[in-house]
């Protein structure tokens, strides 16, 4: 058995990739880690070349993430939420798997979980639910593959604005929009993916359920 996890993170060694690669190692099995910023990967055409071959005709390393996707037992993906939404790596990942459906589904029934790292706070008044409607994203796509969501996790991340060096004076700061008027840099400090006791469970949980799924 072996299972893939997928990274949307462009940030080296981020908390997106610690958490996919924490949940690939709780299942125990066999499994690989791909992080998506060192492939070349388009958005989908939506021209339906690929209904008769199940391959892309876009010459990238698409087809190459579709058969390693194809290949793999269970599917964990990860990404990061970007003006509230899913970010565009981890979103034209997903949308070029779209050659694997056509008359064989062969993602359907393999179990798939999803990792997002959010830099809003959950329930913050007055800012959009971004680790919800990212974590949606990557969930209905997996609901509309026929693949066996096992779950989600929400990791704390961090906004640019921390660490580009304007954080505290910046009229468009993403500090003071998210944590108040009088926030600073050096107050709000840096999300760490190891300091969230809670996170951690949950992502050691999401492996263990999607092995769980795999003995069923």
């Amino acid at each position: 058995m072996k299972v893939l996890g997928i990274s949307g993170s462009p940030i080296k060694d981020s908390n997106t990739d610690r958490a996919v690669k924490l949940a690939l190692s709780a299942t125990g099995l066999e499994t690989e880690f791909i992080k998506l910023s060192n492939y070349k990967i388009e958005p989908c055409n939506a021209c339906l070349s690929c209904v008769e071959t199940n391959r892309c005709i876009i010459e990238d390393d698409g087809n190459l993430l579709c058969e390693k996707a194809a290949g793999a037992d269970a599917l964990i993906v990860g990404g990061w939420s970007p003006y509230s939404s899913l970010d565009s790596r981890t979103k034209a990942f997903l949308e070029r798997l779209y050659p694997l459906r056509h008359r064989k589904g062969k993602l359907a029934g393999k179990p798939g979980g999803a990792i997002v790292t959010c830099a809003v706070p959950e329930d913050t008044p007055g800012l959009p639910d971004a680790c919800k409607t990212a974590l949606d994203a990557i969930m209905y796509f997996m609901m509309e593959e026929g693949i066996n969501f096992a779950g989600g996790v929400t990791v704390q991340g961090n906004v640019p604005c921390l660490s580009c060096g304007h954080g505290d004076e910046c009229r468009m700061s993403g500090v003071k929009m998210i944590y108040g008027p009088d926030a600073t840099v050096q107050g709000v400090g840096v999300n760490i993916l190891e300091d969230q006791e809670e996170v951690l469970f949950s992502l050691e949980k999401l492996g263990e359920d999607i092995a769980s799924l795999l003995d069923d």
